[in-house]
């Protein structure tokens, strides 16, 4: 008959060696996909939908308001799902969720002054927004995805 402590240390060994493996892997989903905030209603990715026939028929029709509008209601779709997706853990958009500040701070400095001679300006105030989200994004993706397989590690009824 085993022993029961050398059961229960094969077993800790195991699961520490599992969380050490998951640890320096390459990072992807984890657990499953956050749950929408509209319940079953797919409400991104109707918006996402939405937003690319505005933007084809924006395109087609030589249109620039429903460009504008296509582009906007897409983004916000997309926007919506890797948000909800980074800020728990379940898969990283650090890139994309930085960008998107990043390009509306350029667009609103092109807006307010006019287009640069000299578009290298742009990157002055586009960059730095990047870096800065980029950083706070990746850690507090960090902590979401730490807590994220901490809850999947954990055995039910533990």
């Amino acid at each position: 008959m085993p022993s029961t402590r050398r059961e229960t240390r094969a077993e800790r060994q195991a699961v520490g060696e599992h969380l050490h493996r998951r640890q320096h892997r390459q990072l992807g989903s984890e657990g499953d996909r956050p749950a929408s905030p509209f319940g079953g209603l797919p409400v991104s990715e109707l918006a996402i939908l939405l937003g690319f026939i505005a933007l084809v028929f924006g395109f087609i029709r030589g249109g620039a308001p429903a460009l504008i509008v296509g582009v906007a209601v897409c983004a916000l779709g997309v926007l919506e799902i890797t948000a909800r997706e980074h800020f728990s853990g379940y898969r990283s958009h650090t890139v994309l969720l930085a960008a998107i500040p990043a390009v509306a701070a350029a667009t609103g400095l092109v807006a307010l002054l006019g287009e640069p001679k000299q578009r290298g300006v742009l990157l002055v105030v586009a960059v730095p927004v990047f870096g800065i989200l980029f950083w706070l994004l990746r850690r507090r993706f960090q902590t979401a995805r730490q807590a994220r397989v901490a809850r999947v590690a954990r055995p039910p009824g533990r």
